[in-house]
């Protein structure tokens, strides 16, 4: 190990990772600035054009898992090159797509791609010195918001001004370079874990987060209390019971429960729901309150590009704070740090009350948020890899992405429920009130308290850097 160590660039490898993990994300909020015109590009109705947005969530968050056990199987570099040809794939069907169907199967295939960020975090662990662990982990964390934030504008710009198909060749060419990239710079990594593929685990996982993924994400179209979402999430809880009983018999499971159980790693992932919850209401609330028309009273009148211009500072923010959350980690621990993180959070949403007004309030607003944001995800990694084997890193990082993604989902169904809950006639349509932003804003400030308190709950410790495991195998780690 040492000797691979030695013979790496750290420099080069971490900036591989950022880039890596900037791509990934950028994939997720391409097709934002389109969806108002997704149906008439399409030939389709919104209702299905929603399907654009719901594939890339459904397909990342099924494959996301079984490429982080892929990953401690067969080797993190190794499969991250794997994920970068679903993204390159995926990218030149959406470019070529002039219906739906192709476009909702190029979706997919970005989805799973989305798998490379939490094996390029559980790769750092492995070919970097344990003094660069720290802030590299940060550092692509929030590489994952930055894609985000400059996605939107970048987005918007190109749609606005060039072909739509441009975005598809671009992020083409850029997931190509990623690839090639990873191919030159990125060294071996070891595998340390034996076995091979739970196929059942696979599918059973794949099943449940279907049935719950798809029943939150579309209940708000379906009708809560239709037969159809009820049907989803019963069948998503019985599957998903019963994935956790075989889990817990099988030699070779997809995802160790008795690791995952774990004080630290299940209050950690049970905070990464909650602060995916609370990061989403915010990005979902004030883009709205930008583009609403200014005659409504409260709404800002920018147009798409504006509003994401005036939002990609906040993401930008995220980078800025990476090292300083890397040496609040390591002085204090990365418990600490995620705490902090989790009340800046709450203090952005609570700043919302008297600064949504304005468009310079809500960059603070945001900007606020994302700070707690890139505390809190620079965090998350080091605690599950301080708690877990060096052979389980990346299924472990993989199954924490995947509390979040969960987290966001359920985000966007409360706040949708809310907006469309609380609302005003304009323009012959309804349109959410004032009061309904506010209370999305309250219930994202009281999501990042709940991820404090759950954070609290950690066993604590002195900090460490996540490489305690590192020479023992699996099978050797006792709860």
């Amino acid at each position: 190990m040492e000797e691979q160590r030695a013979g790496t660039r750290p420099n080069g490898i971490v900036t591989v990772m950022a880039v890596a993990g900037i791509v990934a994300s950028l994939t997720q909020t391409l097709v934002v600035p389109l969806i108002g015109e997704l149906p008439r590009l399409l030939g389709t109705s919104a209702s299905n054009a929603s399907w654009v947005i719901t594939t890339t969530l459904l397909a990342g968050a099924v494959t996301t898992p079984v490429m982080g056990r892929l990953g401690d199987l067969y080797g993190k570099r190794r499969m991250m090159l794997v994920c970068s040809l679903p993204l390159i794939l995926g990218c030149v069907v959406c470019a070529l797509a002039g219906s739906l169907t192709p476009m909702i199967i190029g979706r997919g295939l970005q989805g799973m791609g989305m798998g490379m960020i939490p094996l390029g975090i559980s790769a750092l662990r492995d070919v970097l010195p344990p003094a660069r662990l720290g802030p590299s982990i940060a550092l692509m964390s929030s590489s994952m918001g930055i894609g985000g934030a400059l996605g939107l504008p970048i987005a918007a710009a190109v749609a606005e001004y060039a072909s739509w198909r441009v975005l598809f060749w671009a992020t083409a060419v850029l997931s190509l370079l990623v690839a090639a990239l990873i191919w030159l710079l990125v060294p071996v990594t070891p595998t340390g874990a034996r076995g091979r593929i739970d196929v059942v685990g696979v599918l059973g996982l794949g099943t449940g987060l279907i049935c719950l993924l798809l029943g939150v994400s579309k209940g708000a179209d379906w009708g809560w209390a239709s037969g159809t979402t009820l049907g989803l999430l019963a069948a998503a809880v019985v599957v998903l019971l019963a994935w956790g009983w075989w889990e817990l018999r099988t030699r070779d499971p997809l995802v160790d429960l008795r690791v995952t159980a774990r004080p630290q790693v299940l209050l950690t992932n049970i905070a990464s729901i909650v602060v995916g919850f609370s990061m989403y209401a915010q990005a979902l609330i004030v883009m709205q309150i930008l583009q609403l028309p200014e005659a409504t009273g409260y709404g800002l009148g920018q147009s798409m590009l504006a509003a994401g211009l005036w939002m990609a500072p906040s993401g930008l923010m995220m980078m800025i704070i990476s090292p300083v959350s890397a040496r609040l980690s390591a002085a204090r621990g990365p418990k600490v740090t995620l705490i902090v993180g989790s009340l800046i959070m709450a203090l952005g949403y609570g700043s919302s009350m008297a600064l949504l007004g304005s468009t310079w309030g809500l960059l603070i607003v945001t900007c606020i948020c994302n700070i707690g944001v890139g505390f809190a995800y620079g965090s998350m990694p080091a605690l599950i890899m301080g708690a877990v084997p060096r052979s389980e890193t990346a299924a472990a990082n993989s199954f924490n992405t995947l509390m979040r993604s969960i987290g966001t989902t359920v985000s966007a169904a409360v706040v949708g429920v809310v907006l469309s809950q609380l609302t005003i006639e304009f323009a012959g349509r309804a349109l959410p009130s004032e009061a309904g932003f506010r209370t999305g804003m309250l219930i994202g400030c009281g999501a990042a308290l709940v991820a404090a308190a759950v954070t609290m709950a950690l066993p604590s410790r002195r900090a460490e850097p996540p490489t305690v495991h590192a020479e023992a195998p699996a099978h050797a780690v006792k709860h």
